[in-house]
């Protein structure tokens, strides 16, 4: 199911299959139901048939919808101007969440006696600090993290791991090499250097090594009795 940075296709089209393969390895014979939401009309629908949520002892939902928001900040003008700092990114957020599907949707599984549990793959921090890296057409393109067989960088300015393995992450080639950008730094090639660093300065980026990246909130809800 595991897909190398250089081929085609995301790293997140198997989340059901993995899923599965989880439930089957814990031995547990359950029905469940599994659902990925990035469409305001998908979760609406949902809304409206909460009940096949309530039909199995485990449904998972994927609400993927203030990771959009993060990619969809650097690409848009004006999300740029409304989200431009820490402070106004998470006011938009909790603007979102307050006018969303998703607590409506909380609000109406309050009233059921069940267990809701939310969490994160990841969070994300406000790059602010490019810090140079050279290397081949191979190389992963994401600005938190570099992988790759011919890196070239500062070697105190990043985090950096010569043998994957030793951090449980995949070797597809024998030389390949990470690095992982610290603090709120984010990494640029060379070429065109001036206008990718003024592109993603400031853009809300995730890969690298920070507490706001690392530290996942894990919250077990139940309702009031």
């Amino acid at each position: 199911m595991w897909l190398d940075d250089g081929e085609q296709g995301g790293k997140n089209l198997r989340e059901k299959d993995l899923l599965k393969s989880h439930i089957d390895r814990l031995g547990m014979d359950i029905s469940y139901y599994y659902d990925k939401l990035g469409q305001s009309r998908t979760g609406t629908k949902l809304l409206q048939n909460m009940e096949q949520l309530l039909r199995h002892p485990l449904s998972v939902l994927i609400v993927n919808y203030i990771d959009m928001l993060s990619h969809a900040r650097t690409e848009i003008e004006i999300l740029k101007e409304l989200a431009s700092d820490e402070a106004a990114y998470r006011s938009l957020t909790l603007s979102w969440f307050q006018h969303s599907m998703l607590f409506s949707l909380m609000k109406e599984l309050a009233r059921k006696q069940i267990t809701l549990i939310i969490t994160t793959d990841h969070g994300s921090i406000q790059v602010q600090n490019p810090r140079k890296v050279i290397g081949d057409k191979q190389t992963s393109v994401n600005l938190r993290y570099k992988n790759g067989k011919n890196l070239s960088y500062k070697k105190s300015a990043v985090y950096d791991s010569l043998e994957p393995d030793d951090i449980h992450l995949p070797k597809p080639h024998i030389s390949t090499r990470y690095i992982f950008a610290y603090n709120q730094d984010y990494f640029v090639y060379p070429n065109n250097y001036n206008y990718y660093v003024n592109y993603y300065k400031n853009t809300f980026q995730h890969g690298g090594i920070s507490m706001e990246e690392m530290l996942v909130p894990y919250v077990e809800l139940e309702p009031k009795k």
